[in-house]
């Protein structure tokens, strides 16, 4: 493997790793405690600081801060990480943040995510695989995101909400309560809108797949999504893996309420 290529510009402060084949372009700044994995592309004016670890071939763009202090006002300077993954794509001016003490400690971002321009992924946050943060969706502290969550253009995601696998919030939307698995979100203030279907399409999903999640969510909008969870995991029928991932997240442990379809 080849030996990394930095900028005479750049600051690579004692400590710091750089694999083999990183590209460090001007004025870019790593920190001491910076563990940079091969292939790593840091495009120019890029800062990377605190306990930050970079996954291989993930390329940061111009003026993006990665591992800078949690925007938290009472962190006070724990010991607390950021763990990006591999072949992650993060533009322009996006901003990520480590852990709190009080939150655990780590900030973990999944692989092969796009983090378009302006976007923010704040303290504690658990993000998973093939995540896109379309310009300026903004997630607060210690949301989880599942694998395959969009969320669109100048959203925003309230602190502690979660959002199951393959979910799809619309542009401009606030997002205060969990949202499950598949869901589409969208509006001002987010209502439960139906399913995903592209996403659901575009992974495979089948019709017999897409028809047992549409009469769930049906379902459930009729009343209290957890005792309603809790009524179908309990019927005597057969549950495609998509319904029980579904049902499974409505069931697992969270303090927060759900979006809900909008009244009638």
């Amino acid at each position: 493997m080849a030996e990394p290529r930095i900028h005479p510009s750049a600051v690579i402060e004692s400590g710091a790793e750089i694999g083999a084949d990183c590209e460090i372009g001007p004025f870019c700044v790593v920190g001491p405690q910076v563990r940079l994995a091969p292939r790593v592309i840091l495009k120019s004016h890029v800062v990377v600081t605190g306990h930050t670890t970079i996954g291989e071939e993930t390329v940061v763009f111009p003026f993006a801060t990665i591992g800078e202090i949690p925007q938290d006002l009472k962190f006070r300077g724990e010991d607390v990480r950021l763990e990006i993954g591999a072949r992650n794509r993060i533009r322009e001016y996006v901003t990520m943040n480590p852990g709190t003490g009080g939150g655990g400690g780590v900030t973990r971002v999944g692989d092969d995510g796009l983090y378009m321009a302006g976007s923010h992924v704040a303290h504690d946050c658990q993000i998973g695989d093939r995540v896109i943060l379309v310009n300026n969706a903004s997630v607060a502290g210690h949301c989880h995101l599942g694998d395959d969550v969009i969320v669109g253009g100048l959203s925003g995601v309230h602190q502690w909400v979660r959002i199951g696998r393959g979910a799809m919030i619309g542009a401009v939307t606030m997002v205060t309560a969990d949202v499950i698995p598949f869901g589409l979100v969208q509006g001002p203030r987010g209502h439960l809108d139906g399913l995903n279907l592209v996403g659901l399409r575009r992974r495979g999903a089948s019709r017999t797949e897409i028809a047992g999640l549409r009469d769930l969510v049906g379902a459930l909008g009729k009343g209290s999504f957890r005792e309603s969870a809790r009524e179908r995991a309990a019927e005597q029928r057969q549950l495609t893996e998509m319904e029980r991932e579904v049902l499974d997240f409505i069931l697992g442990p969270s303090d927060r309420s759900f979006l809900t379809p909008r009244p009638a």
